[in-house]
Order: C-alpha cells, then structure tokens, then sequence
C-alpha cells in the first residue's frame, strides 16, 4: 500500500528529471559547444560564443598546438536541429559567414555509435567559402614560417564523410583554390596561383597544378586518416630563376633547376 502510495509521486519525480534533462539540452549554451572543441584539442576553436549549442554565433579561430591563433573575419553564426536524410535521423546544420560565405552551407549528419556519415551541400565555383590566406598562420608550422598572403576559394561536390570505428573514407571531390599567393620569404609578390584537389573514393588522391605564376607548383599524393604522402617539385618560371633561387632552395630539396618536395 506504501509503495502504491509513492508511485505517483515516483512518477512525478522521473518526469521532472526528464523534463530537466531535456530543457538543459534544448536551451544548452554555446560555450559547450566551444568548451568542447578545446577538450578534442581541435585545430578549429569557436571564440566568444553566444546564443546555444542549437544556435548561436561565435568568431572562428584556427589554433596550433603551440598555441598560435588566427581569427576569421567577422563571426560565423550556425543552426542545428534534427532532420531526416535518407529516411534515417539525423542533424542538419546550417553554417553562415557574411564574410565568406554567400549562401548557407548546409550539413547532414546520420549514423549511431559505430559509424557516422557527413553530407555536405556542394559549394560550386564562385560561390565557394573564401578565407583569407594569412587565417592558416594559425595551425602553426610550417604556415606560420611562410607567412602567406592571399585568398583561398573553397569548392565542395558531393562531398560525404564516412566514419566508422578504425577507418574513415571521403567521397566525391574538395577543391581549393590558393590565388595570388605570395610569402614572406620572397621578395617576389604574387608567386602565383594554385589548385589543391581532393578526389574520393577506395583512396583519397590529392593534386597540384599550377593555374599561373612566377613559381611552378605540381605534384600528387594520397590521403589517408593521419598521413598524408605527397610527391611533388617546384620550379622558377623563364626568367624568374634568380628571383626564385632561394625560396627554392628553402621549399624542398634542391637539385638543378628545380626543388624536390615530398612529404610522409
């Protein structure tokens, strides 16, 4: 009779829990979300945040492990808040930046404790996310010793990120753009323009391609999670050899007229 007795008041009680529990989450404050990415130790840090973890704005901040840090201009602002993709639940996350960004760029986020998949709206191009190169200052060596100037222009198509325990894999294609780039160890300003692109699928294959300039940039390489192997040279322009002989001499390995870079 005791325990009949207590039984309303038992529920009473799980339901106020429950209620807490899910009013905590709802209105959660930004600064979780930005206390978060400094416990992961990411590379991408959320400054001054306001709003709550489902909307909010904050300053975007890149941050090297030896605690260099450069900020986005102006602030990102984001929206959260569940969707269904693929008749599967999930997030979708919206991401504006009046800096860089003309329109929303959306993210569909599906998965459980074993796997994730990311889907990101494609960025085409003109309309691709620009960031000031000087922004990679930020993720330390070796940025913070070349010291670049320009505008990188970052296209998406297809893009999806699958992530499961132990292995991760990208699909469809990333393409930056690194335009009138110039550095602080050479006189020589702009050096050129360049193309990174990142191409999915069994192995991720990266490649480089000079689109014009006084330094000629090529190579290809392969993506894995946690490495990356990359063969490349770089070599001066006619004309632009003794104007370029010592960035060469810096950038990679020297031999003849042009300079060896390889990585992993």
């Amino acid at each position: 009779m005791m325990a009949a007795r207590r039984s309303p008041w038992a529920w009473a009680s799980a339901g106020l829990l429950v209620g807490a529990l899910a009013g905590g989450l709802v209105y959660a404050p930004a600064r979780w979300l930005a206390g978060a990415l400094v416990w992961a130790d990411a590379p991408v840090q959320l400054l001054n945040p306001s709003g709550t973890v489902w909307q909010g704005d904050a300053q975007l901040v890149l941050r090297s492990q030896a605690q260099e840090q450069t900020a986005l201009p102006g602030r990102v602002r984001w929206n959260i808040r569940p969707a269904w993709q693929d008749r599967s639940p999930g997030l979708r996350m919206a991401w504006q930046a009046d800096c860089c960004l003309d329109a929303p760029w959306i993210w569909h986020a599906t998965g459980g404790l074993q796997s994730v998949e990311l889907r990101l709206s494609d960025l085409p191009a003109g309309r691709g996310l620009r960031l000031p190169a000087a922004l990679l200052v930020g993720l330390g060596t070796p940025w913070n010793t070349l010291q670049l100037d320009g505008q990188l222009v970052l296209e998406t198509r297809s893009l999806q990120l699958l992530a499961s325990a132990g292995s991760a894999r990208l699909e469809g294609e990333v393409v930056l753009d690194a335009l009138r780039l110039s550095t602080s160890l050479s006189t020589l300003k702009p050096l050129g323009s360049y193309r990174v692109a990142l191409r999915g699928g069994t192995s991720t294959r990266l490649t480089l391609t000079t689109q014009e300039g006084a330094l000629q940039l090529s190579g290809t390489g392969e993506l894995s999670p946690g490495r990356l192997v990359f063969d490349g040279e770089a070599r001066a322009a006619e004309g632009r050899e003794e104007a370029l002989s010592n960035l060469l001499n810096i950038i990679g390995q020297r031999q003849g007229a042009r300079s060896l870079i390889h990585l992993g």
